[in-house]
């Protein structure tokens, strides 16, 4: 599994990047971290964090006596060349072309077991899988640039999580491409190479951490003995 955690948090504010700011007593990425770990313990994790950040990282470590076993790799100027980088960082051996990885991001602390299993089964049959919600409210469509818009069906679109699983075949050739702006998240990539990208249903409370509502709602869930019920 690659986790990226390479944000500024601008939108979160206070002085620490969203991902190292606390999640009920630790760092969002070590809930996250540790989350991911305690669902599949023989999970290899590769983290991608920004040169500047490495020294934090080692930091936090330490005061938090944070112990998952984990890879730890330096990102790229954008997350296209983060999860390059992590893919380098994948040790090569005689199978690992047949495995499965999944990337997912830092600051997604509540994904499900239930999506991880079913997201890393349909990757093995099918090569390329994504997490997705349905949308609860309505939906429009922003015409020009004098505020007048058009409704759209909302039972097209769906709301994207992850982790975004794959055959590590597959999303090593998709990372080959030239990177463009169109690439937000690894989907985006492997569909750029004409691959179908499948789908299993997400869980709605693995939300991506980046305002401080947002902070505000993950504070709520960690006090929770429970997430929500799985559907």
């Amino acid at each position: 599994m690659i986790v990226v955690a390479g944000g500024k948090g601008q939108r979160m504010g206070g002085t620490l990047p969203k991902q190292f700011q606390l999640l009920g007593e630790r760092p969002v990425l070590m809930v996250t971290l540790e989350r991911l770990y305690s669902m599949d313990k023989t999970l290899n994790i590769i983290l991608v964090l920004p040169h500047e950040h490495l020294g934090l990282w080692d930091e936090l470590c330490l005061k938090y006596e944070f112990s998952v076993p984990l890879v730890v790799t330096e990102g790229g100027n954008t997350r296209f060349h983060s999860v390059k980088n992590g893919l380098d960082a994948i040790n090569d051996d005689n199978d690992v072309e047949d495995a499965i990885v999944g990337v997912h991001d830092g600051v997604r602390p509540f994904v499900s077991q239930r999506v991880l299993d079913e997201a890393y089964l349909a990757a093995w049959n099918n090569g390329a899988v994504i997490p997705m919600i349905e949308l609860n409210d309505s939906l429009r469509h922003i015409i020009g640039g004098e505020g007048a818009s058009e409704a759209v069906p909302r039972d097209r679109y769906r709301l994207v999580q992850t982790p975004q699983i794959f055959r590590l075949s597959l999303l090593r050739r998709a990372y080959e491409q030239r990177y463009v702006e169109a690439f937000t998240d690894d989907a985006s990539v492997v569909e750029a190479m004409g691959e179908r990208v499948f789908a299993v249903a997400g869980n709605r409370e693995n939300i991506k951490l980046t305002t401080p509502f947002d902070m505000m709602i993950a504070n709520t869930l960690i006090g929770c003995s429970t997430l929500l019920p799985e559907t």
